[in-house]
């Protein structure tokens, strides 16, 4: 078991219950003008499964999940789900943009961004109904973050943003969370709670792909590494992958 793996025992294994749902990238090419941002990307990944992705700046992480997600239009290649190729964003996948990329001085309280995670699921008359309000709730303290509802977005910690952006995932029923860099600028004790918080949604069958820098952590927190370098340099476990070899191609002679 991981280090900072939840201690609570979980009935009727649900990994074992969600590992048919499995995230597919087949072939997955990027470019941004003559630029090829991704060459040649192919993987899958399976419910259950707390993933790390690694790679250096301009790697392609970060377009990765973008075209996993479907806020990049397709090009060459196809990302599969559940059996089914994914042409257009669903509420059953979430990006999480670095947190230096969000409006944070918005005159928004937690509850309220959290909310926002129910707009796709809205009935026709778009009105909260009480099954909405009892899945924030559930999102909220899921995240440890029901005690802070009412306050303000721009007064939290980073550690609480980060949270609060993953309870409005929950609270649109996201079964996988794609976070880009969650850890960075959090000091130890924020990442370690968290790190507990995301090995929690893996027990319950959720799909967590994270862009990673630390790499002495990635065993710890994450049961797959998928390394790349404008293309997939490896993927499989993290003791497998994070070879000096694999990530002397990923990064460059320097590491």
């Amino acid at each position: 078991m991981n280090r900072w793996s939840s201690r609570g025992a979980r009935m009727n294994n649900p990994r074992e219950e969600h590992r048919h749902h499995v995230l597919q990238c087949r072939g997955l090419h990027v470019h941004y003008g003559a630029i090829c941002a991704l060459h040649d990307v192919s993987f899958e990944l399976s419910c259950g499964t707390a993933a790390a992705l690694i790679g250096g700046n301009g790697a392609g992480k970060s377009t990765l999940m973008k075209r996993m997600v479907g806020l990049i239009p397709p090009s060459v290649g196809e990302v599969v789900w559940r059996g089914q190729p994914l042409e257009r964003s669903t509420h059953e996948m979430a990006y999480l943009p670095q947190r230096s990329d969000i409006d944070w001085q918005f005159p928004l309280t937690v509850r309220g961004l959290v909310e926002m995670g129910r707009f796709p699921l809205l009935g026709k008359w778009g009105r909260f109904r009480a099954a909405d309000h009892e899945a924030v709730g559930r999102a909220l303290a899921c995240m440890r973050v029901e005690d802070l509802a009412d306050r303000q977005i721009g007064a939290l910690s980073g550690g609480q943003q980060q949270r609060v952006m993953i309870a409005r995932a929950l609270a649109q029923e996201a079964h996988v969370l794609l976070l880009d860099e969650p850890f960075t600028g959090l000091d130890q004790p924020s990442q370690q709670l968290l790190a507990r918080l995301l090995r929690d949604l893996v027990s319950t069958g959720h799909l967590v792909m994270a862009s990673h820098h630390d790499l002495k952590t990635v065993g710890d927190i994450f049961d797959v590494a998928v390394l790349v370098n404008g293309t997939l340099i490896a993927k499989g476990p993290s003791a497998d992958v994070m070879t000096t070899d694999n990530l002397k191609r990923a990064f460059g002679e320097a590491e």
